[in-house]
């Protein structure tokens, strides 16, 4: 991995996550499959300007999801991706949504 934004595909932004970034200064990151945890502190610290004290990941399987429409039922699946929760130091705060 050589580039920050090839390893943080997006901020993952749920109740869930944002309970644990209110609660804990836990924020929750789409990786690339193949990145490892040093690569993805190195990009989260380069990107945002903040001290990463940990990163955990997980990664999440695909699910299969079924849609009813008029011509019937549209089976298909979701696609499994790699899920880093990173903690930061005291004090520290990434503003994902800018001034809006």
């Amino acid at each position: 991995m050589a580039i920050k934004k090839d390893i943080l595909v997006r901020p993952l932004i749920t109740e869930k996550s944002e309970l644990l970034t209110n609660k804990l200064s836990q924020y929750s990151f789409v990786v690339d499959r193949k990145a490892n945890k040093i690569e993805i502190k190195k990009a989260v610290e380069d990107m945002y300007n903040v001290t990463v004290d940990s990163v955990n990941t997980a990664v999440m399987p695909s699910k299969e999801k079924t849609r009813n429409t008029k011509r019937g039922a549209n089976k298909g699946r979701t696609s499994a991706y790699k899920k880093a929760i990173v903690r930061l130091a005291t004090g520290e705060e990434i503003d994902f949504f800018g001034e809006l």
